[in-house]
């Protein structure tokens, strides 16, 4: 049985996530601000869920995050599936602001803490949502991109590190494409999956310790072709 964090666990992929590990047998701490939600999630799987409700991005987040580990009784795996941003005409400092509060501050905050847990215990493993935007810019949300890239970029790095302190220390980096979720914004959306087959898939990946994944399995054609093609097309298209 795994002692696992989905943090950002009330909707969309992180509470299928948290369904899938719960109805498996594991201990799942779920966290999110919306308590009426965790609670539903809790009522659900009672011997198998526990909860904490608090805002990554807020003062005492990694206070929580010790809580909910105690709680536990320890970690073995921590899922980063909070995240937020808005499709923009214009630039919006507040909007801009809040995409970087939780897709870099709240991040970071979370994957040092986990971090030194497995560090010091000797394994674990991390798990990022970060997203199929982050291959390139976008002038929807120019922000949400960046910081999705944070993610993937830092993910890479500390995938690097892991491998030569030589512990089973694994990072998952998933980039999902659109699924089904309020996340899944902006216009020309195709092939939307919902969030229980992404859930499955990222599970998968997950057990087989993969360092990236593009979800659903097919989005790493769009991935391809968003890092190969030429820069004076891309800016007339994107």
């Amino acid at each position: 049985m795994q002692k696992i964090i989905i943090v950002g666990a009330t909707s969309g992929i992180g509470r299928e996530m948290a369904r899938l590990y719960a109805g498996a047998g594991h201990l799942v701490g779920a966290t999110g601000r919306r308590q009426e939600l965790l609670y539903t999630l809790q009522l659900e799987f009672p011997n198998h869920v526990i909860t904490e409700c608090f805002d990554i991005t807020g003062p005492g987040a990694t206070a929580h995050l010790e809580s909910l580990t105690r709680k536990l009784g320890g970690l073995d795996l921590l899922v980063y599936s909070a995240g937020w941003g808005e499709i923009m005409d214009s630039l919006d400092w507040a909007v801009d602001k809040g995409t970087v509060d939780v897709n870099v501050n709240g991040f970071l905050e979370a994957v040092h803490f986990a971090w030194r847990i497995f560090v010091d215990q000797g394994h674990g493993h991390l798990v990022t949502l970060s997203s199929i935007a982050s291959i390139r810019g976008n002038r929807h949300s120019p922000a949400y991109s960046a910081a999705k890239a944070f993610q993937s970029t830092y993910f890479e790095g500390l995938s690097i590190k892991a491998r030569h302190m030589k512990i089973p220390l694994y990072l998952t980096d998933v980039q999902p494409g659109f699924v089904d979720t309020q996340m899944a914004k902006g216009p020309g959306r195709f092939w939307v999956a919902p969030p229980e087959k992404a859930a499955r898939q990222i599970l998968q990946a997950i057990n087989r310790r993969r360092w990236r994944v593009y979800v659903t399995h097919r989005w790493w054609i769009i991935a391809k072709i968003a890092k190969w093609i030429p820069s004076w097309l891309y800016h007339r298209i994107g």
